[in-house]
């Protein structure tokens, strides 16, 4: 079990947003900018060029959020121990504010899916998912952050909800959470639960993050509504019911905006933490 290192950087209670290339300018030129920033890990593992150097100058006056999309914590494999030697590299010049991960897998043999897959919630999943995290943490140094999917099936053989498999693993490893409430309403919408239920029951005491995006409306075969986590687009208003009632029982967290497809301007993604930080702002210190 691995604890924060004292004097590690951590992230403000206040609006993020995922950072793209191109908004480079308009972010430093905002007069009001966002006041933190998450990258991808895969995008900032090369030795060099553009991309890293936008990246110092903005962790001179952003906290950074690592965000990794590649680590396949719930695979059956080892961990890529290449993998884990470049975000080793990353993670130590950074210092960002906070990593994290998804609970997934997207790694069978040599072959690499390019998709977050979904886990069974058992006792053997659980050991080990809980022995990656172990090991990633070990590696990089530092407390990682366990992000809950979006779902599109559950599986007959899980022995364990959901919550109830994201606590035990923070509790044998000392991982946090990251809550993204927009995975939590996909999934809920999509197996036929309660959001709110999910939330009531979430250890919101271990939460270092909270994420909300866009997602797009489609139908199963049976005409069922199925909700795809796309990153698309703006985050539609049940989402933004379900953050408050998240907020109310967890008081003010790091809230990010992520917006990954169909990137819009800037003005249009500003609007969207404008809007995070209104919900913020009604939650008591």
């Amino acid at each position: 079990m691995l604890d924060t290192r004292p004097g590690d950087p951590s992230l403000p209670s206040a609006p993020g947003v995922g950072y793209k290339p191109q908004h480079f300018s308009d972010i430093l030129n905002d007069a009001r900018p966002v006041e933190w920033l998450e990258i991808h890990a895969e995008n900032y593992m090369g030795d060099g060029g553009r991309p890293l150097a936008q990246l110092r100058h903005l962790s001179e006056r952003f906290a950074i959020s690592v965000h990794g999309v590649g680590l396949s914590i719930g695979g059956e494999g080892r961990l890529d121990p290449e993998h884990l030697a470049r975000l080793k590299h990353l993670v130590g010049w950074l210092n960002p504010a906070s990593f994290s991960e998804h609970l997934a897998w997207s790694t069978h043999d040599s072959h690499f899916f390019n998709d977050l897959l979904p886990l069974p919630y058992t006792d053997a999943t659980l050991t080990r998912v809980a022995d990656h995290i172990d090991e990633l943490q070990e590696t990089i140094g530092r407390k990682m952050l366990l992000e809950n999917p979006s779902s599109y099936l559950a599986f007959d053989e899980s022995t364990l909800s959901e919550t109830e498999f994201l606590r035990e693993v923070a509790r044998r490893t000392g991982c946090g959470l990251l809550l993204d409430v927009n995975n939590v309403f996909v999934s809920a919408t999509n197996l036929g639960y309660s959001p709110q239920g999910y939330i009531d029951d979430y250890p919101l005491d271990l939460v270092g993050e909270i994420h909300l995006g866009g997602h797009d409306e489609d139908e199963d075969d049976h005409g069922a509504p199925l909700l795809i986590d796309s990153h698309g687009r703006e985050v539609v208003d049940p989402v933004w019911a379900l953050l408050d009632y998240t907020l109310d029982r967890s008081g003010p967290k790091p809230l990010l905006v992520e917006w990954d497809t169909d990137v819009p301007d800037w003005p249009t993604l500003a609007a969207e933490c404008k809007r995070a930080e209104a919900a913020l702002s009604r939650v008591p210190a």
